[in-house]
């Protein structure tokens, strides 16, 4: 696949909530996943790690109200895209949350994806 490819798709399955098939069917297994500075986990290597990271934010949502994700822009091997969700978490209540997002791809998967959101001060 193309970058454009890995893109259109990855933006496909984003869309329908399709969370777990992005990942088996577009990510490497040698893939790095990049949080902002200040994250629970900053960063998660391999695919077991990334999928523990998904687990966990799983088990702090109580409820998704809504979901949003641009369309991708593509430059060489890498692509971005913005997603905007409005989320309530179990223990730290409804949050809008917008992020950039930064994929890169190499062989037809992703190797690479990192965030780009503000952290809230720990009070």
């Amino acid at each position: 696949m193309t970058t454009q490819e890995v893109a259109n798709r990855l933006v496909e399955l984003c869309r329908t909530g399709q969370w777990d098939k992005v990942q088996a069917e577009l990510y490497a297994e040698h893939c790095v996943s990049i949080e902002p500075q200040g994250a629970r986990l900053e960063r998660a290597e391999g695919m077991d790690a990334i999928r523990a990271k998904g687990e966990h934010w799983q088990a702090m949502v109580q409820e998704v109200h809504s979901g949003e994700v641009s369309d991708p822009l593509v430059a060489g091997n890498h692509f971005t895209l913005t997603m905007r969700n409005d989320i309530t978490f179990k223990e730290a209540g409804r949050q809008q949350i917008e992020e950039v997002c930064v994929y890169e791809v190499q062989q037809g998967k992703v190797v690479k994806e990192q965030f780009f959101y503000p952290i809230e001060p720990q009070g």
